[in-house]
Protein backbone atom coordinates (compact mmCIF):
# COMPACT_ATOMS: atom_id res chain seq x y z
CA UNK A 1 0.00 0.00 0.00
CA UNK A 2 1.35 3.45 -0.99
CA UNK A 3 1.89 5.67 2.03
CA UNK A 4 1.69 9.44 1.75
CA UNK A 5 4.53 11.11 3.65
CA UNK A 6 3.75 14.72 2.76
CA UNK A 7 0.65 16.37 1.34
CA UNK A 8 0.33 20.04 0.46
CA UNK A 9 -3.27 21.08 -0.15
CA UNK A 10 -4.44 24.40 -1.69
CA UNK A 11 -1.51 26.31 -0.23
CA UNK A 12 -0.96 29.97 -1.09
CA UNK A 13 1.68 32.34 0.27
CA UNK A 14 2.08 36.06 -0.34
CA UNK A 15 4.73 38.58 0.58
CA UNK A 16 2.91 41.88 0.40
CA UNK A 17 1.37 42.08 -3.07
CA UNK A 18 3.67 39.36 -4.44
CA UNK A 19 2.10 35.89 -4.53
CA UNK A 20 4.98 33.40 -4.14
CA UNK A 21 2.74 30.28 -3.98
CA UNK A 22 -0.65 30.13 -5.69
CA UNK A 23 -3.12 27.40 -4.67
CA UNK A 24 -0.49 24.67 -4.84
CA UNK A 25 -1.17 20.95 -4.37
CA UNK A 26 1.64 18.41 -4.08
CA UNK A 27 2.18 15.01 -2.47
CA UNK A 28 5.16 12.78 -1.70
CA UNK A 29 4.86 9.03 -1.34
CA UNK A 30 7.10 6.93 0.88
CA UNK A 31 10.31 6.09 -0.98
CA UNK A 32 10.10 9.01 -3.40
CA UNK A 33 13.07 11.09 -4.40
CA UNK A 34 11.02 14.02 -5.61
CA UNK A 35 12.83 16.55 -7.80
CA UNK A 36 11.33 20.04 -7.55
CA UNK A 37 12.10 22.04 -10.69
CA UNK A 38 11.59 25.71 -11.47
CA UNK A 39 13.37 28.95 -12.25
CA UNK A 40 14.57 31.44 -9.64
CA UNK A 41 11.53 32.95 -7.93
CA UNK A 42 9.21 30.11 -8.99
CA UNK A 43 8.50 29.23 -5.35
CA UNK A 44 10.69 26.19 -4.64
CA UNK A 45 12.43 27.59 -1.54
CA UNK A 46 9.17 29.07 -0.25
CA UNK A 47 7.54 25.62 -0.41
CA UNK A 48 10.41 24.09 1.55
CA UNK A 49 10.34 26.87 4.14
CA UNK A 50 6.60 26.32 4.60
CA UNK A 51 7.09 22.56 5.06
CA UNK A 52 9.75 23.07 7.72
CA UNK A 53 7.84 25.97 9.39
CA UNK A 54 10.64 28.44 8.71
CA UNK A 55 7.87 30.52 7.13
CA UNK A 56 4.32 30.71 8.55
CA UNK A 57 1.51 29.09 6.58
CA UNK A 58 -1.15 31.58 5.44
CA UNK A 59 -3.63 29.68 3.29
CA UNK A 60 -4.19 25.95 2.84
CA UNK A 61 -2.97 22.88 4.69
CA UNK A 62 0.27 20.91 4.94
CA UNK A 63 0.24 17.41 6.42
CA UNK A 64 3.20 15.31 7.46
CA UNK A 65 2.49 11.63 8.08
CA UNK A 66 -1.28 12.25 7.97
CA UNK A 67 -1.24 14.92 10.66
CA UNK A 68 -1.21 18.69 10.46
CA UNK A 69 2.28 20.09 10.41
CA UNK A 70 3.59 20.75 13.93
CA UNK A 71 6.80 20.50 15.93
CA UNK A 72 6.14 16.86 16.80
CA UNK A 73 5.84 15.90 13.13
CA UNK A 74 8.92 17.96 12.27
CA UNK A 75 11.03 15.72 14.52
CA UNK A 76 10.85 13.24 11.64
CA UNK A 77 12.09 15.77 9.08
CA UNK A 78 15.69 16.70 8.26
CA UNK A 79 16.50 19.68 6.07
CA UNK A 80 19.11 21.83 4.39
CA UNK A 81 17.39 25.06 3.36
CA UNK A 82 19.45 27.58 1.39
CA UNK A 83 22.81 26.95 3.16
CA UNK A 84 23.97 24.27 5.63
CA UNK A 85 23.97 25.58 9.21
CA UNK A 86 26.91 24.71 11.48
CA UNK A 87 28.89 26.42 14.21
CA UNK A 88 32.06 27.56 12.47
CA UNK A 89 34.30 27.40 15.55
CA UNK A 90 33.21 23.86 16.48
CA UNK A 91 34.63 20.69 14.96
CA UNK A 92 32.56 18.27 12.90
CA UNK A 93 32.10 15.98 15.89
CA UNK A 94 31.32 18.86 18.28
CA UNK A 95 28.65 20.16 15.93
CA UNK A 96 26.99 16.76 15.81
CA UNK A 97 27.25 16.31 19.60
CA UNK A 98 25.47 19.63 20.06
CA UNK A 99 22.69 18.59 17.69
CA UNK A 100 22.43 15.26 19.54
CA UNK A 101 21.94 17.10 22.84
CA UNK A 102 19.31 19.39 21.29
CA UNK A 103 17.43 16.41 19.83
CA UNK A 104 17.73 14.27 22.99
CA UNK A 105 19.95 11.67 21.32
CA UNK A 106 22.08 9.81 23.89
CA UNK A 107 23.72 7.28 21.59
CA UNK A 108 27.07 8.90 20.78
CA UNK A 109 28.17 5.87 18.75
CA UNK A 110 25.59 7.08 16.28
CA UNK A 111 27.59 10.27 15.75
CA UNK A 112 30.60 8.26 14.58
CA UNK A 113 28.31 6.18 12.37
CA UNK A 114 26.88 9.30 10.70
CA UNK A 115 30.33 10.89 10.28
CA UNK A 116 31.49 7.71 8.57
CA UNK A 117 28.34 7.53 6.43
CA UNK A 118 28.86 11.02 4.97
CA UNK A 119 32.60 10.43 4.54
CA UNK A 120 33.94 12.93 7.09
CA UNK A 121 35.76 10.46 9.34
CA UNK A 122 39.13 12.01 8.46
CA UNK A 123 37.77 15.48 9.28
CA UNK A 124 35.90 14.73 12.51
CA UNK A 125 38.20 16.97 14.57
CA UNK A 126 38.39 19.76 11.97
CA UNK A 127 36.57 23.01 12.69
CA UNK A 128 33.64 23.71 10.38
CA UNK A 129 35.21 26.98 9.18
CA UNK A 130 38.19 25.02 7.81
CA UNK A 131 36.12 22.59 5.74
CA UNK A 132 35.84 22.83 1.96
CA UNK A 133 32.43 23.65 0.46
CA UNK A 134 31.80 20.00 -0.33
CA UNK A 135 32.75 18.98 3.20
CA UNK A 136 30.43 21.65 4.64
CA UNK A 137 27.61 20.20 2.54
CA UNK A 138 28.40 16.76 3.95
CA UNK A 139 28.35 18.18 7.48
CA UNK A 140 25.00 19.81 6.75
CA UNK A 141 23.70 16.47 5.54
CA UNK A 142 25.09 14.73 8.65
CA UNK A 143 23.27 17.23 10.89
CA UNK A 144 20.04 16.72 8.91
CA UNK A 145 20.10 12.90 9.09
CA UNK A 146 21.39 12.47 12.65
CA UNK A 147 17.84 12.15 14.09
CA UNK A 148 16.96 9.41 11.53
CA UNK A 149 14.38 11.46 9.58
CA UNK A 150 11.70 9.85 7.45
CA UNK A 151 11.67 12.90 5.17
CA UNK A 152 14.68 14.91 3.99
CA UNK A 153 14.12 18.37 2.47
CA UNK A 154 17.07 19.69 0.45
CA UNK A 155 17.18 23.10 -1.21
CA UNK A 156 19.96 23.33 -3.82
CA UNK A 157 22.30 21.00 -1.85
CA UNK A 158 24.82 20.61 -4.69
CA UNK A 159 25.06 24.31 -5.51
CA UNK A 160 28.72 25.28 -5.96
CA UNK A 161 30.13 21.76 -5.70
CA UNK A 162 32.74 20.56 -8.17
CA UNK A 163 31.92 17.52 -10.38
CA UNK A 164 33.44 14.97 -7.99
CA UNK A 165 31.60 16.55 -5.05
CA UNK A 166 28.31 16.37 -6.98
CA UNK A 167 28.82 12.68 -7.75
CA UNK A 168 29.69 11.88 -4.12
CA UNK A 169 26.64 13.80 -2.83
CA UNK A 170 24.41 11.98 -5.34
CA UNK A 171 25.70 8.63 -4.09
CA UNK A 172 24.96 9.65 -0.48
CA UNK A 173 21.37 10.56 -1.38
CA UNK A 174 20.81 7.27 -3.19
CA UNK A 175 22.20 5.35 -0.21
CA UNK A 176 19.95 7.27 2.19
CA UNK A 177 16.93 6.46 0.05
CA UNK A 178 17.77 2.82 -0.64
CA UNK A 179 19.48 1.73 2.60
CA UNK A 180 17.66 3.89 5.16
CA UNK A 181 14.34 4.28 3.27
CA UNK A 182 14.43 8.08 3.58
CA UNK A 183 11.96 9.96 1.37
CA UNK A 184 13.62 13.01 -0.21
CA UNK A 185 12.34 16.32 -1.57
CA UNK A 186 15.15 18.05 -3.47
CA UNK A 187 15.55 21.10 -5.68
CA UNK A 188 18.46 21.89 -7.98
CA UNK A 189 19.26 24.01 -11.01
CA UNK A 190 21.48 21.18 -12.27
CA UNK A 191 18.75 19.22 -14.04
CA UNK A 192 21.06 16.52 -15.37
CA UNK A 193 21.98 15.67 -11.79
CA UNK A 194 18.38 15.86 -10.57
CA UNK A 195 17.48 13.36 -13.30
CA UNK A 196 20.13 10.95 -11.97
CA UNK A 197 18.57 10.68 -8.51
CA UNK A 198 14.85 11.48 -8.76
CA UNK A 199 12.01 9.00 -9.08
CA UNK A 200 9.35 11.71 -9.56
CA UNK A 201 9.42 15.32 -10.72
CA UNK A 202 7.30 18.37 -9.97
CA UNK A 203 7.50 21.49 -12.15
CA UNK A 204 6.83 24.85 -10.51
CA UNK A 205 5.95 27.94 -12.55
CA UNK A 206 5.02 31.26 -10.96
CA UNK A 207 4.05 29.63 -7.70
CA UNK A 208 1.93 26.89 -9.24
CA UNK A 209 2.61 23.19 -9.70
CA UNK A 210 2.06 22.83 -13.43
CA UNK A 211 3.12 19.19 -13.86
CA UNK A 212 3.97 16.05 -11.86
CA UNK A 213 5.49 13.08 -13.65
CA UNK A 214 7.32 9.89 -12.71
CA UNK A 215 10.77 9.20 -14.14
CA UNK A 216 9.42 6.19 -16.05
CA UNK A 217 6.67 8.30 -17.65
CA UNK A 218 9.15 11.08 -18.40
CA UNK A 219 11.39 8.61 -20.22
CA UNK A 220 8.42 7.34 -22.20
CA UNK A 221 7.21 10.73 -23.39
CA UNK A 222 10.77 11.97 -23.86
CA UNK A 223 11.64 8.78 -25.74
CA UNK A 224 15.04 8.47 -24.08
CA UNK A 225 16.76 5.14 -24.57
CA UNK A 226 17.86 2.80 -27.34
CA UNK A 227 15.86 3.00 -30.57
CA UNK A 228 15.87 -0.36 -32.40
CA UNK A 229 14.66 -0.40 -36.01
CA UNK A 230 13.97 -3.91 -37.38
CA UNK A 231 12.01 -5.77 -40.05
CA UNK A 232 9.97 -7.76 -37.53
CA UNK A 233 8.99 -5.96 -34.32
CA UNK A 234 6.93 -8.88 -33.00
CA UNK A 235 9.85 -11.32 -33.07
CA UNK A 236 12.34 -8.66 -31.93
CA UNK A 237 10.22 -7.71 -28.91
CA UNK A 238 10.04 -11.37 -27.84
CA UNK A 239 13.84 -11.64 -28.01
CA UNK A 240 14.33 -8.39 -26.06
CA UNK A 241 11.78 -9.47 -23.45
CA UNK A 242 13.53 -12.84 -23.01
CA UNK A 243 17.10 -11.54 -22.81
CA UNK A 244 16.81 -8.14 -21.12
CA UNK A 245 15.13 -6.91 -17.94
CA UNK A 246 14.76 -3.36 -19.30
CA UNK A 247 11.36 -1.87 -20.08
CA UNK A 248 10.61 -1.30 -23.75
CA UNK A 249 7.82 0.07 -25.96
CA UNK A 250 6.82 -1.04 -29.45
CA UNK A 251 6.32 2.32 -31.19
CA UNK A 252 5.19 1.11 -34.61
CA UNK A 253 5.74 -1.76 -37.10
CA UNK A 254 9.46 -0.97 -37.37
CA UNK A 255 10.65 0.65 -34.13
CA UNK A 256 11.13 -0.49 -30.54
CA UNK A 257 12.33 1.87 -27.82
CA UNK A 258 14.25 0.26 -24.94
CA UNK A 259 13.93 2.67 -22.00
CA UNK A 260 17.57 2.45 -21.00
CA UNK A 261 20.89 3.58 -22.37
CA UNK A 262 22.73 0.84 -20.47
CA UNK A 263 22.27 -1.91 -23.07
CA UNK A 264 25.21 -3.16 -25.14
CA UNK A 265 24.01 -2.36 -28.68
CA UNK A 266 26.49 -4.70 -30.37
CA UNK A 267 25.39 -7.62 -28.18
CA UNK A 268 21.73 -6.76 -28.82
CA UNK A 269 22.34 -6.60 -32.57
CA UNK A 270 24.03 -10.03 -32.47
CA UNK A 271 21.14 -11.63 -30.55
CA UNK A 272 18.55 -10.25 -32.96
CA UNK A 273 20.43 -11.28 -36.12
CA UNK A 274 21.18 -14.78 -34.76
CA UNK A 275 17.45 -15.21 -34.19
CA UNK A 276 16.50 -14.23 -37.72
CA UNK A 277 15.65 -10.56 -37.22
CA UNK A 278 17.06 -8.08 -39.72
CA UNK A 279 18.38 -4.99 -37.91
CA UNK A 280 18.18 -1.70 -39.82
CA UNK A 281 19.69 0.42 -37.03
CA UNK A 282 20.25 0.78 -33.30
CA UNK A 283 20.62 4.38 -32.15
CA UNK A 284 20.66 6.27 -28.85
CA UNK A 285 17.79 8.67 -28.23
CA UNK A 286 18.83 11.13 -25.53
CA UNK A 287 16.23 13.77 -24.73
CA UNK A 288 17.04 15.38 -21.42
CA UNK A 289 15.03 16.58 -18.45
CA UNK A 290 16.17 20.05 -19.46
CA UNK A 291 14.57 19.59 -22.90
CA UNK A 292 11.30 18.52 -21.28
CA UNK A 293 11.32 21.47 -18.85
CA UNK A 294 12.17 23.99 -21.58
CA UNK A 295 9.32 22.73 -23.80
CA UNK A 296 6.88 22.73 -20.88
CA UNK A 297 7.66 26.32 -19.91
CA UNK A 298 7.78 27.40 -23.54
CA UNK A 299 4.23 26.17 -24.11
CA UNK A 300 2.98 28.15 -21.09
CA UNK A 301 4.72 31.35 -22.10
CA UNK A 302 3.46 31.11 -25.67
CA UNK A 303 -0.19 30.72 -24.61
Amino acid sequence: MVKTILSINNVSKSFGKYKAIDNLNLSLQKGDIYGLIGSNGAGKTTIMRLITQLSPLQVGEIKLFDQKINQQALKHVGSIIETPVAFEKLTVKQNLKLIAIQRGINDYDKINEIINFVGLNEKDNTKAKNLSLGQKQRLGLAIAILPDPDLLVLDEPINGLDPSGIIEFRQLLLRLNQEKQVTILISSHILTELYQVSTRFGFIYRGQLIKQISKDDLDRVNQSGLMVTVNNVSKASQIIDKNYSKKFTVLNDKNILIHSLNVDSSELNKKLVMNGVSVVSITKEEKSLEDYYTNLIGELEND
